[in-house]
């Protein structure tokens, strides 16, 4: 698809850096999405894994560490406001506050004439001062679900409701098909490699190895259906960050300590989650605190694999809508293993996701950047970027 040069818009997103994980992939979601409707599209960041994909997808990227939490992250001010100059972009997209900062900064100093419009996404309930507050100065805030939405008018009352757009994050059908199946050679190594999880139940918990992922709880849940003689394994999907290796020598002590270790799996980071899922009989969210969305949850509930999750943040969002069957009340020790009794003993049927799909994620973020620049037939009355 090709735009005119009247419609074409160039648009540039910044980001820490561009490694991995769902603030990462969201922005090359939408890079990519820019590209293939004829746009510009262009990404700075620190660098980073997907670079190389980002380039290869049309966009371009400029280099520029201005993720670390430092005052001397300050001095890139100058170097970004000559790249705005030079670059002129028609929306300037910030998804991390210290990014942000220096895009402002930059962005403040401008002609008003020259300035690009300013947008900007809450992907988290970031602390609430000072430093965070950057990012609600967008013409637009982008919330990543309704519970950012509400957290950002609760602790940000100077923050008008209706510069609040709720864009929830996607997943697409064709990434994660439902009823997908993992094939039968797959999974015979994946058993063999835990030989443990054979010829069992397996309840996933995926997440990074931290503390708020609730896999003291897991461990609970296990123990209790072990010894209500309920046959089942866990899997504990994901890795831990460099410099948080000792909690994970305190989760494995803990299976060990707890005579767990022949019910509880550590698979470590896997890049085969799709097939981790079609093989597991559910898979759980057990975040200690809100989460802001609750990717995991989704990519599960397109596969067509029950969910059961604690019924708050952005999971109790999605299960509320795609899966109300797996809520349960956060903490509640007795209806979590209930809920998952229940479903190993009738597997449940999970429909088709409807909802909260990569395209309608698309649509709505370009919608915003068209609406703003009035390049679209429902152009919104920019409001100024907060001074």
């Amino acid at each position: 698809m090709t735009q005119s040069p009247q419609q074409r818009l160039t648009v540039l997103q910044v980001l820490p850096a561009l490694d991995s994980g769902g603030v990462e992939r969201g922005t090359l979601e939408v890079a990519e999405e820019l590209v293939r409707r004829g746009h510009r599209s262009a990404v700075v960041s620190g660098g980073g894994r997907m670079v190389n994909r980002l380039l290869t997808a049309g966009s371009e990227h400029f280099t520029m560490p201005i993720g670390a939490k430092s005052p001397l992250t300050l001095r890139y001010v100058t170097a970004f406001r000559r790249l705005l100059l030079q670059f002129k972009p028609d929306i300037l997209h910030v998804r991390s506050r210290m990014p942000a900062w220096i895009a402002w900064l930059a962005w403040k100093t401008l002609p008003a004439d020259r300035r690009p419009h300013f947008v900007t996404t809450a992907h988290g309930m970031y602390s609430v001062n000072r430093y965070s507050a950057v990012m609600t100065r967008g013409e637009v805030v982008i919330a990543v679900s309704n519970t950012i939405r509400e957290y950002l008018l609760q602790n940000y009352p100077e923050l008008p409701e209706e510069r609040i757009r709720v864009v929830h994050r996607g997943v697409a059908p064709e990434t994660f098909p439902h009823g997908f199946q993992a094939a039968s050679s797959w999974t015979s190594k994946f058993l063999a490699d835990h030989p443990h999880a054979a010829g069992k139940p397996l309840i996933t918990l995926p997440g990074r190895i931290t503390r708020l992922k609730g896999h003291l709880e897991f461990f609970d849940l296990i123990a209790s259906l072990k010894d209500a003689g309920v046959e089942a394994h866990g899997l504990i999907v994901g890795g831990a960050e460099r410099g948080k290796e000792h909690y994970l020598r305190e989760l494995k002590s803990e299976v060990e300590s707890r005579g767990l270790t022949r019910d509880v799996t550590f698979t470590g980071l896997r890049r085969d989650i799709q097939e981790i899922f079609s093989i597991s009989r559910m898979v759980l969210s057990l975040s200690r605190k809100p989460e802001s969305f609750g990717r995991t949850v989704l990519e599960a509930i397109n596969l067509g694999v029950p969910v059961v999750g604690y019924d708050m943040g952005g999971v109790g969002e999605i299960l509320e809508q795609l899966f109300p069957a797996g809520r349960v009340p956060p903490g509640d020790a007795d209806a979590l293993r209930e809920c998952v009794q229940h479903v190993l003993a009738h597997p449940p049927e999970v429909p088709q996701n409807s909802r909260f799909t990569l395209q309608e994620m698309l649509d709505k973020t370009l919608d915003i950047y068209e609406a703003l620049t009035g390049r679209s037939d429902q152009a919104a009355s920019p409001i100024n970027a907060a001074a």
